[in-house]
């Protein structure tokens, strides 16, 4: 088991965040919703840029934050996307009339979560836009997945996008640049050793003692192929093969080069990359105009490196020589400590203490907190491990009995998933927890109800994510029962269809959501999301 400086798993990064807070005086944190933001507000007029992402990856995001730089930023638990709520209140906070830039790292959680804040916060008439960073050559499909992840190229996209708003660029004009960047830039990464995740008792994918994994995610996932240990000259070689392939030929172009030290990796080591990645690319006719050489995107204590290559014109290369005052950037800094903070997220106001007992979803409840451990295991085979984490963060706080009417504690599910879980489990099921206590809430008929909850909230969740059935996602298992419901079938038959649906899950191949990485090695295992609505179901068809 990796040891860490930590007092428990669950207080890490709120005493992260506290002692940040207290090193950085000019960063805030907001408890309520919970996000970091500059102390100065938003000059009236001026476009602002937000970003975030899991805790895990830092300096990047909160170490960003700061004057030519990031605005605000959402801090989700490790590895796991910040919720909409969070980002839809660190939207609002920025927002100074000119509107606001996402800038989000293409994980499907990320995608959701920033997706849904920008659709509150539309409703209440702030202007928003997004940049979607998809770098990593490692994670590319062309079979309709979620494409290439975003990773070291996020903060290029943001130092550039950034400096272009602190000039006075209007939304759309830093949104097409953001873009410009993003859809060229390029980067792939390699480990020699795994990370491991505060309170885990197991790193995140094995290695040999004379082994490297090539194409890892930032996230602790395997990558794409692992070899014998090579030297340094041969390493970035295999790198840069495959980012200038897919840049296509970028030879005669000039660029920005970021070597990235993923946490455990030594300065020595980095410097020595960047010597192999600069003689490299200049043999290959590819001018390096700027370069950032450091610890900037990490994966916790991963000892590993990632290299970036971004074709650039001279007004991104102006705009990235722009400066900044942000605590990470490379700068000489010194400020007295400030005051220690309490940065813990407020909690949500969602008890189900009072009133009629209802029991089906207590059932239901139970039955999660009682497979947090299964739901944990089977995920490590079909993802990256946290979606019993992520159940327990949103239903375990709950006593049992859950009162209160079937709209109010399916709402209380509801708010508890958005907050607590966060990451694609708590988008996903937030928004189906929710669907379904707005058609509770609107009949009495319990079959209705359920009916017309299940029909919305798949719409909804596909809408979000785009799964479809066969995608190895809670959709392989919703779909069925919508299906059974809507031909007003026994709530036992739309329960049956339910798990048959979660049941084939086990020979798919997932083409969305995270387990869409791992490919082939998730054959074999339910997915735990349609698992789990198939015992809501269940409890559904057998309550009193």
């Amino acid at each position: 088991m990796q040891r860490y400086f930590l007092d428990s798993a669950d207080s890490f990064l709120p005493g992260a965040l506290r002692g940040f807070v207290a090193a950085n005086p000019e960063v805030v944190w907001h408890r309520d919703p919970g996000f970091l933001a500059r102390r100065t507000p938003t000059p009236s007029g001026r476009v602002a840029v937000i970003s975030g992402g899991g805790s895990g990856h830092e300096p990047m995001h909160s170490g960003l934050i700061g004057t030519g730089l990031l605005d605000a930023v959402c801090p989700g638990p490790v590895f796991t996307s910040p919720n909409a709520l969070q980002i839809a209140g660190a939207t609002r906070h920025v927002d100074s009339g000119a509107g606001v830039l996402h800038i989000v790292k293409n994980y499907t959680g990320d995608v959701m979560n920033f997706r849904i804040a920008r659709d509150i916060v539309q409703d209440e008439g702030i202007e928003t836009d997004v940049v979607v960073v998809a770098d990593d050559v490692a994670s590319h499909s062309e079979d309709g997945g979620p494409g290439r992840r975003g990773t070291g190229a996020t903060i290029i996209v943001e130092k550039v996008c950034c400096a272009a708003a602190e000039a006075g660029a209007t939304l759309a004009e830093v949104t097409a640049l953001g873009r410009r960047v993003a859809d060229r830039a390029r980067s792939m990464s390699v480990a020699l050793d795994p990370c491991t995740v505060p309170g885990s008792d197991q790193p995140s994918f094995d290695l040999g003692p004379d082994e490297m994994e090539l194409g890892i995610g930032i996230h602790g996932e395997s990558g794409t192929e692992r070899t014998q240990w090579r030297p340094a000259a041969e390493i970035v070689r295999m790198l840069l093969e495959r980012i200038l392939g897919s840049l296509e030929a970028p030879a005669g172009e000039q660029v920005i080069v970021v070597v990235n030290g993923l946490g455990s990796t030594h300065p020595l080591e980095l410097n020595l990359v960047f010597g192999h990645v600069l003689e490299q690319l200049r043999a290959a006719d590819v001018r390096v105009v700027r370069s950032l050489v450091g610890t900037m995107v990490t994966a916790l204590d991963m000892r590993g490196a990632s290299v970036t290559v971004a074709p650039v014109d001279d007004e991104m290369v102006r705009l990235w020589d722009a400066p900044t005052d942000a605590p990470a950037w490379p700068r000489l800094a010194a400020s007295e400590p400030g005051e220690l903070t309490d940065a813990t997220v407020a909690e949500p106001d969602n008890a189900v203490d009072s009133g009629p007992e209802c029991a089906w979803l207590s059932v239901f409840v139970e039955r999660v907190q009682g497979a947090v451990d299964e739901l944990t295991a089977l995920d490590r085979q079909v993802g990256d491990g946290d979606f019993g984490v992520n159940m327990s963060a949103a239903l375990g706080g709950f006593d049992l009995p859950l009162r209160g009417s079937d709209a109010e504690v399916l709402d209380a599910i509801a708010r508890s998933f958005f907050v607590r879980s966060g990451g694609t489990s708590g988008a996903v099921f937030g928004t189906l927890f929710r669907e379904l206590s707005k058609a509770f809430s609107d009949t009495d008929e319990f079959g209705e109800a359920l009916a017309a909850g299940t029909r919305d909230g798949l719409e909804s969740v596909v809408d979000l994510g785009g799964a479809e059935v066969g995608d190895h996602t809670v959709v392989d298992a919703l779909h069925p029962a919508n299906e059974a419901l809507q031909q007003g079938v026994s709530l036992a038959e739309a329960a049956r269809a339910a798990a048959e649906g979660a049941e084939s899950t086990r020979d798919q191949i997932a083409r969305k959501g995270r387990a869409s990485y791992v490919g082939d090695a998730a054959r074999g295992a339910v997915d735990p999301g349609a698992l789990v609505i198939s015992w809501l179901f269940e409890a559904a068809a057998d309550r009193r």
